[in-house]
């Protein structure tokens, strides 16, 4: 139970820093257009996660899981576009993009082990 609140809790930080990414980014267009991606998909992870909580069966657990772990990855794909098209300097984005990782890693994880897979 605590470990679920707290991955609540860490999934919203992370929703509140995508946010200020967004704020942040340039004017340009391009910035824009991929800043609107990763605001929803970033964003998207801690709510989803939310509702896998909730979830009324193991089944629906875990094809809710499974678009947490879309949405994380996603938002992984969309951080590196920022840093790697130039747009945003690694100095900025290093530790969003480690948590990031950090969050699909434990999604891919969490996943695996509600399907009694060995990860």
């Amino acid at each position: 139970m605590g470990n679920s609140q707290d991955l609540k809790a860490r999934t919203k930080q992370f929703a509140l820093r995508i946010l200020r990414l967004y704020r942040g980014l340039p004017a340009r267009e391009e910035a824009r257009i991929l800043g609107r991606q990763v605001l929803r998909s970033g964003t998207s992870v801690g709510a989803n996660y939310r509702a896998a909580c909730r979830a009324r069966s193991k089944a629906e657990f875990i094809a809710k899981l499974g678009i947490v772990l879309e949405e994380a990855d996603e938002t992984v794909f969309w951080i590196e576009l920022l840093l790697e098209g130039g747009i945003v300097r690694h100095e900025k984005l290093d530790d969003l993009l480690k948590e990031a990782n950090e969050l699909t890693s434990i999604f891919v994880t969490s996943l695996c082990t509600a399907k009694g897979i060995a990860s």
